[in-house]
């Protein structure tokens, strides 16, 4: 007998929906049917995120565009220059430079013991990285490290930690 392509979910809001879940292995489809029953059905969830008259790629438009206007104010006001790349790297690494240097300020300054004058000095290092490339590479570096990755970046003799160089 063949695994059953065609599931019933229960959702958590109390619809109840028809799903073909034959595009999924057949090992995987009663664990995403499982999970599909924890959340809310498609038209209620758009519904409570207020997109009922939009699409997802519109609403995820105008999330980046405001990221990216946040971003770019910060840019301004903290004196950090252009990055360099190309257009869609210069957008994600602005957000990244963001959104890294506001988490390492949060570590290292308001929950660390880093004071406002060594804050400054990772800003200045920071500055001249302006590869749009550096700052997506560091996206997912843990904010305390960054002046590590700074040092590292920014000082002429970069030693490898590899010993086979």
């Amino acid at each position: 007998m063949a695994v059953k392509k065609i599931w019933t979910i229960n959702h958590t809001c109390g619809d109840t929906t028809q799903v073909d879940l034959s595009d999924r292995p057949a090992d995987r489809r009663a664990g995403y049917a499982r999970w599909l029953a924890e959340r809310d059905c498609t038209d209620c969830w758009r519904a409570a995120q207020g997109e009922d008259t939009e699409s997802k790629a519109e609403w995820l438009a105008k999330k980046r565009a405001a990221e990216q206007a946040e971003a770019e104010e910060w840019s301004t006001r903290y004196r950090m220059p252009p990055l360099e790349g190309t257009d869609r790297a210069i957008a994600w690494g602005t957000r990244c430079r963001h959104e890294l240097m506001a988490a390492a300020y949060t570590a290292l300054v308001v929950e660390g013991t880093t004071g406002e004058a060594e804050w400054a000095a990772v800003e200045d290092a920071a500055r001249p990285l302006t590869r749009a490339g550096w700052w997506l590479d560091q996206r997912d570096a843990d904010p305390g490290d960054l002046p590590e990755l700074l040092a590292a970046a920014t000082t002429g003799d970069r030693p490898t930690e590899n010993p086979h160089f």
